[in-house]
């Protein structure tokens, strides 16, 4: 099941009549409260959510979710040339975007793909390296005792380090892994927040290790 949070009438019902046509299963919903009326009952596969909305807006909305550790893959649909919002979309966990006005093959080809990139990730038992436990089930992160909250992109790259340990990254490598081929955007934002996410672990932050001229690994002992 597929939800589309859109408050255009026309827009949205097209959606869903794509959707449909696909082989998938859809549900339309105008505003957020419709939407987290539903959400309580169904667990959809994915949430193509609408920034513009009345109410609850759609960042507000794929904030809540990412807070709650819900996992549930989202594409926002963002007004075209509207860079910020496709930032902060993603920073805070959104898995792809659409730049209104898109058309409808493209929706669906985002929908498989996002799809497929989900489904081919593996449930992971829990990790545990250097003073950091991290329960990828739970979306829960402990370091030296202490819970740790962490947003979602620092939660994936501190994973990314956690099954790969010692491995180095190219900044490259993470911004492609961690904010996807369709981020547009510089290798520095890595570095900001591999900073925000060495700080948050305390003392255990300092086995995430910058490697000269390269990127970064997770070090020292499990």
């Amino acid at each position: 099941m597929i939800f589309c949070v859109e408050d255009d009438n026309g827009i949205r019902d097209l959606m869903i009549y794509t959707l449909n046509a696909a082989g998938f299963e859809a549900k339309g919903f105008t505003d957020g409260t419709t939407f987290w009326e539903a959400f309580r009952d169904e667990n959809p596969e994915l949430v193509l959510l609408d920034i513009m909305l009345p109410g609850e807006d759609g960042i507000s909305i794929l904030k809540r979710l990412r807070s709650d550790g819900n996992p549930v893959p989202v594409i926002m649909a963002t007004a075209k040339g509207t860079e910020y919002d496709k930032v902060i979309g993603l920073d805070l966990g959104a898995d792809d975007y659409l730049a209104k006005p898109f058309g409808m093959m493209e929706m669906v080809s985002r929908v498989k793909a996002v799809l497929r990139r989900v489904s081919s990730v593996p449930q992971s038992k829990l990790l545990s390296h250097c003073g950091i436990q991290m329960d990828p089930i739970q979306h829960m992160v402990i370091a030296d005792g202490t819970r740790i909250e962490l947003t979602f992109k620092e939660y994936e790259l501190l994973r990314k380090f956690m099954e790969n340990p010692g491995r180095v990254f190219t900044r490259d490598q993470l911004l492609a892994g961690i904010w996807g081929d369709s981020y547009i955007g510089e290798t520095r934002t890595v570095d900001v927040h591999i900073g925000t996410l060495r700080t948050k672990l305390g003392r255990c932050g300092d086995c995430i290790e910058t490697v000269r001229g390269v990127g970064y690994r997770l070090g020292g002992k499990k």
